[in-house]
């Protein structure tokens, strides 16, 4: 009779555990195949440092993606596309027309886009730029089709200024549950052309689609590398590049 009420009890136990288990593992995911547990949330908290690295080591945006969406097998072919949004528009702010090198009366357009990567929108971008500093082909161009503005502009050999870079989500692996935002970072920035005059700024906010990829495409050469995010972090905090409010 003891060994029975023993080995029910240890069954009883067993069972316990498996079924806390199993209810641990059914938690819906966050962003695509990450689960809301403690580990999950760390992982996914050290991707979104590594995007964050490397879009502030590169010009363009759109091919940073496009590498990521490559790496990470979101979509085949890992092709980034810009879908218009159209019918919007937005005054310029103030402190990014004085950013831009622009006059009170100089033209200014305004482009809206989604970025995305198979079925997943990566990004959405506020640009504002001077069609003036730009040749009559890209004009028409940026016009008239739904190309990612980095890839019209390219022959420009433009560099990407950062004005600031902001984290919108901080992850805590002591919460019990804790479900990623649609926003999770976002870049201001200003591009360059080769003859050192601004010609766009950029308003990114970075989606939780990011995140949207299974857990085992992730790739010990995608690992963060926190001295390199640093050492950026603290180049766009210098005095040459101020940090602009919202």
């Amino acid at each position: 009779m003891t060994m029975t009420r023993s080995l029910r009890r240890a069954t009883s136990v067993v069972l316990f555990s498996l079924l806390v288990g199993s209810a641990a593992v059914a938690r819906e995911p966050v962003a695509g195949g990450w689960r809301d547990t403690p580990q999950g949330r760390m992982q996914a908290q050290r991707m979104l440092q590594t995007l964050n690295a490397d879009l502030l080591g590169h010009d363009s945006a759109t091919l940073t993606l496009e590498r990521w969406c490559a790496v990470h097998r979101m979509a085949s072919p890992a092709r980034v596309v810009a879908h218009r949004v159209r019918g919007v528009d937005k005054p310029l702010p103030p402190e990014l027309r004085a950013q831009l090198m622009a006059g009170a009366d100089q033209r200014v357009k305004y482009r809206r886009v989604q970025l995305a990567c198979g079925d997943q929108v990566l990004s959405e971008a506020d640009n504002w730029y001077l069609p003036g500093r730009l040749t009559a082909a890209m004009n028409h161009q940026l016009d008239n089709s739904d190309v990612p503005f980095g890839k019209v502009v390219r022959a420009l050999h433009f560099r990407r200024r950062t004005l600031s870079a902001r984290v919108l989500w901080s992850v805590s692996a002591a919460a019990g549950t804790q479900a990623i935002p649609h926003a999770i970072l976002q870049h201001r920035a200003l591009l360059y052309d080769a003859g050192n005059r601004p010609f766009s700024a950029l308003i990114e906010t970075y989606t939780d689609q990011v995140l949207a990829f299974p857990l085992r495409a992730a790739t010990p050469a995608m690992m963060p590398r926190f001295e390199d995010a640093a050492s950026d972090l603290r180049r766009i905090a210098g005095p040459s590049a101020k940090t602009l409010s919202r």
